[in-house]
């Protein structure tokens, strides 16, 4: 592991902090929007305001202000702490955070898949609590916030993967076991299925369960992968000819995310692959006819294939270079502990990694939530690097066009893992 975190900081480094230092919007939250001033004290610190900055996505801010509020109250009489809380989206927090480091966030949310690489940079203060983070939270959101045996953010929720929408006057409980019985369905009301295959993140779903593999060598960076096999059961061709089946059906229509959001609201969608953060726009469009299941299966060589998925936790960090990372600390686990993710789960809509808050009576009711915790089953953490999403992109196009140019399949998966596997310099 002290090899891995040496070769990542030696190369993340070189590259972050050369190319992410522009483009930032506020994100030190100087001069943003302010919670109320805090009223605690730290542990030795004289007379004077503590200052602590909390990054969180956009959508957020009125919740993560209310947090900060409770914790006002929790803390009273302590020590003057002020929180300014600024928008940061989750998925650009590495890049960020390390383009300018000293003055970036002191507690900020992220996705799991950066945290191998801010632990290396040193960013990351190790989680002091952390048998009891471990015991509040699922065991699948700890471990990924855990490198080795040191944990290293505090878990936040358990729903960053995708599943499969559809409408219930449209299909039974029985249609939507499989993708072969959905697109029938469709073409027959002359609607569509929607998925989006311009995205690595969702093409996974093909290859994930055929015994082919991919995933991060040891120097934490560059990528193998054998998604191009020609022997051994089910081979690369078997899932490239599926896939080219797929979107030559009159029922399937490749789609963005906002395009399936807009077919779903104009009616040519009934059904599509996403994930919780569509659940409000999906119930506002179906209504009672709102429904959320674990991805159906596919016809793979003439077997029926579960499709797969990537799984995704998002968490909350210490900044190490905290002027005040006692109470940095303190924040973080009270941003993520049970009642906070309960109050995520009814503000957001985001499914809570607290093993309490995640067996309310209001979670177990929640159709998305419930379906992306039964596609966990069948899904695997993202951990992938930089080189795997241009060539699959690539692939994914060329697939979901219907290999307009008559290539021959073998010839793009040896080019598309050729991509995948390369190294830095190339």
């Amino acid at each position: 592991m002290k090899r891995i975190i040496a070769i990542i900081l030696s190369v993340l480094l070189a590259v972050s902090m050369a190319g992410c230092g522009n483009g930032q919007e506020d994100l030190t939250g100087k001069g943003t929007e302010s919670s109320e001033v805090l009223q605690t004290r730290e542990t030795g610190q004289t007379d004077g305001k503590i200052e602590l900055t909390l990054w969180g996505a956009e959508e957020d801010q009125q919740m993560l202000a209310q947090m900060a509020d409770s914790f006002q109250k929790q803390h009273a009489g302590e020590a003057d702490v002020n929180i300014t809380v600024a928008v940061q989206g989750e998925s650009q927090c590495k890049d960020n955070l390390l383009g300018d480091v000293l003055n970036g966030a002191d507690v900020f949310a992220f996705a799991d898949d950066q945290l191998l690489a801010l632990a290396a940079s040193g960013v990351l203060l190790e989680i002091e609590n952390a048998e009891a983070v471990k015991e509040a939270n699922v065991s699948e959101a700890s471990e990924a916030a855990t490198i080795g045996d040191r944990l290293y953010a505090y878990p936040m929720t358990a729903d960053n993967g995708y599943f499969m929408y559809y409408n219930k006057d449209f299909f039974s409980d029985e249609d939507v076991k499989t993708l072969d019985s959905m697109l029938e369905i469709a073409a027959a009301s002359g609607k569509k299925v929607a998925m989006d295959w311009t995205s690595g993140w969702y093409l996974y779903a093909f290859f994930g369960n055929t015994g082919m593999s991919i995933g991060l060598n040891e120097d934490g960076i560059t990528n193998f992968c054998d998604w191009n096999r020609t022997d051994g059961g089910i081979t690369g061709t078997d899932v490239a000819e599926a896939m080219l089946a797929i979107a030559q059906h009159p029922g399937f229509a490749n789609m963005t995310d906002e395009a399936f959001v807009s077919g779903m609201q104009d009616g040519s969608v009934i059904a599509g692959v996403s994930g919780v953060w569509n659940a409000g726009k999906v119930e506002n469009a179906w209504g009672s006819n709102y429904g959320a299941v674990k991805l159906p299966t596919y016809t793979c060589r003439g077997e029926q294939v579960q499709m797969a998925s990537f799984s995704g936790y998002k968490m909350v960090g210490v900044n190490a270079y905290s002027e005040h990372t006692e109470w940095a600390m303190k924040l973080a686990d009270w941003i993520t502990n049970e009642e906070n993710q309960k109050l995520r789960f009814t503000m957001r809509n985001q499914g809570p990694s607290n093993i309490k808050a995640a067996d309310s009576d209001e979670v177990r009711q929640a159709p998305a939530i419930q379906a992306v915790l039964a596609q966990s089953e069948h899904a695997v953490l993202q951990r992938v690097g930089n080189s795997y999403w241009s060539p699959v992109q690539t692939f994914g196009v060329t697939m979901a066009e219907g290999n307009p140019e008559g290539k021959k399949l073998q010839e793009l998966l040896d080019k598309m893992v050729e991509g995948i596997t390369a190294s830095v310099a190339q």
